[in-house]
């Protein structure tokens, strides 16, 4: 008899306060987007310094975006770096989100801050190269949507660059037996991204890197593709 997976979600941020009454919150979004209708899926308040006990409490775990940067130095992201080390030396697999993505990278001796580059927003296409034999067949590309100013600058020891782009030299990290990381937001539909691009206009973000944004949305994206790779070459086989 097989074992029911338990797919365990480190929240990070939230969603504007005015859109998660039709959005979600981001655990609800990675559950979506990850498509896995017969796991157990648990989740932890990281920004409110909840944690784990045991990394063995799941059999994946996915940390999410934040408006957060893991350099500033708030209370909770030092023992979120800690509970990524202590999964990376049980065994226990992870995914990494944007914020997730750089956190990872941090926690593991990496070098992350706020890129000259600006915005990354909307739609953006990555070039997967040097695709692990781990993760089965490289897609052709991968195409999600984006929104952040943070970049990890240098991966750490050990991490393979598996995507890039011209703007995200570093867009998808593989941390071989261990985790997949991501800097875009594969876990993001249309709908809220748009949302989320307004709510934002005119304040946090220019009307004209809006606008080019919202001109993206019409482009394909591979948000599956990338749940179908998590679910079938990062959660483990259950018996």
């Amino acid at each position: 008899m097989n074992k029911q997976p338990v797919i365990g979600i480190l929240e990070t941020g939230r969603p504007p306060e005015q859109l998660a009454p039709e959005h979600g919150n981001y655990p609800m979004m990675v559950r979506d987007w990850l498509d896995v209708p017969e796991a157990e899926f648990i989740s932890f308040a990281a920004l409110d310094g909840e944690l784990p006990d045991d990394p063995r409490a799941a059999d994946l775990w996915v940390i999410t975006g934040s408006r957060f940067g893991v350099y500033e130095g708030h209370p909770w992201i030092a023992p979120l770096e800690g509970f990524v080390r202590a999964c990376r030396d049980a065994g226990v697999p992870m995914v990494g989100i944007c914020f997730g993505h750089q956190v990872i990278a941090q926690a593991l001796g990496g070098d992350v801050g706020k890129s000259d580059k600006g915005w990354g927003l909307g739609v953006h296409d990555y070039t997967p190269h040097d695709w692990p034999e781990a993760l089965g067949q490289a897609p052709e590309k991968i195409a999600i949507q984006a929104y952040h100013q943070d970049q990890v600058f240098t991966p750490p020891e050990g991490a393979e660059t598996i995507a890039s782009s011209d703007f995200c030299e570093h867009a998808a990290l593989w941390y071989p037996g261990f985790a997949l990381t991501v800097q875009g937001h594969p876990e993001f539909g249309k709908p809220y991204t748009q949302a989320l691009l307004e709510s934002r206009r005119g304040t946090v973000l220019k009307p004209e890197e809006v606008d080019v944004a919202q001109g993206s949305m019409g482009k394909d994206v591979t948000r599956s593709d990338l749940a179908r790779i998590v679910r079938e070459h990062l959660l483990p086989v259950q018996e």
